[in-house]
């Protein structure tokens, strides 16, 4: 009798610590019962939105449910990404974000969330190179090595805009002027297109522009593409080399792409999650779309994506400490 009472018991006591895993588990294999929220944190129109949106509408129809796209912009994506940050890991709120996610925390010093201890990775899921672009009627610049010459003719008076301080434009052309060793004028803007506008008004002379913003501006002859600054050329503008390829050995910056959920979010909704936009990235519809804005896929698991984040956060870290580089 006493041992039917004590295995009667020690069923029941199992049985009980059980109960959490199967209640842990089981948003998982109802996810998702209702829309998802995508943040994005920059306005519309851009390359960051333009991924979102078309990978949204593929992987929604494999998931059963909508992603609805919300844009929370400002702070160099600071504003978006605490918001996705403090939000219940029920599998329910994502992000995507780029390269600031592992220059921020550098640049701004101190960050209201943590870029690693705060998020789950998902995946990576493109990168969209920049292009070192002059206005096309500079008749003596033609190459990267005619940029070079000209810079160490006239150390710091030659100027490059960018999108604004601590962009991967910005950033772009601080690994230029380092591994060229010459010296240049950064001229930050608020946003690309003001500052594409100056490079083709001429109060410019260079910019490590998105590739998605210079390519209309390449092919109507306005601008002339030297050197794109990814480590492999891009499909988009196959003649054009790679700035290692035009005279800057070692040189390469790869603005990426990836998502990233609370860091609460369940494995299993992740794993799903993933998937989903794998196999959206296949799609004939999809790859045409990221062709149209220059984005190359790229596709990871979540651990891939996290190894990628901490060497990004070195590296960028390192270089913009070296650079003494600060936001407006």
């Amino acid at each position: 009798m006493m041992k039917r009472q004590t295995l009667a018991l020690l069923a029941s006591g199992l049985a009980l610590a059980a109960l959490p895993a199967a209640h842990a588990q089981a948003p998982a294999a109802n996810w998702p019962a209702k829309p998802i929220r995508w943040v994005v944190p920059f306005p519309p129109g851009g390359a960051m939105d333009a991924i979102a949106r078309t990978l949204g509408e593929k992987a929604g129809k494999t998931l059963g449910q909508p992603f609805v796209i919300e844009n929370k912009p400002g702070a160099g994506g600071n504003i978006g990404a605490d918001y996705v940050a403090k939000q219940p890991g029920d599998g329910y709120t994502m992000m995507i974000t780029s390269i600031g996610m592992a220059t921020n925390k550098p640049l701004y010093g101190k960050l209201s969330y943590d870029p690693i201890k705060d998020f789950a990775p998902v995946s990576l899921l493109a990168v969209v190179p920049n292009v070192l672009v002059t206005n096309a009627t500079q008749p003596d610049v033609k190459s990267v090595k005619d940029v070079i010459a000209a810079a160490h003719k006239a150390p710091g008076k030659l100027t490059y805009a960018s999108a604004g301080n601590g962009t991967s434009i910005h950033l772009a052309g601080e690994v230029f002027t380092s591994l060229a060793q010459i010296e240049m004028l950064h001229i930050p803007y608020k946003g690309s297109g003001p500052a594409v506008s100056d490079l083709l008004g001429g109060q410019v002379n260079y910019m490590f522009d998105s590739i998605t913003s210079a390519r209309p501006h390449i092919q109507s002859g306005k601008l002339r593409a030297l050197g794109v600054t990814t480590a492999k050329r891009s499909s988009t503008l196959p003649d054009v080399p790679t700035l290692a390829e035009a005279g800057v050995p070692g040189y390469e910056v790869s603005p990426w792409f990836a998502v990233f959920m609370p860091a609460s979010t369940p494995k299993a909704i992740v794993s799903k999650l993933n998937a989903a936009l794998l196999a959206a990235m296949k799609d004939p519809e999809v790859a045409k779309r990221f062709e149209s804005i220059g984005a190359e896929p790229v596709g990871s698991t979540p651990d891939e994506l996290a190894k990628h984040l901490t060497r990004e956060s070195d590296r960028w870290t390192k270089l913009i400490t070296e650079r003494g580089i600060k936001l407006d």
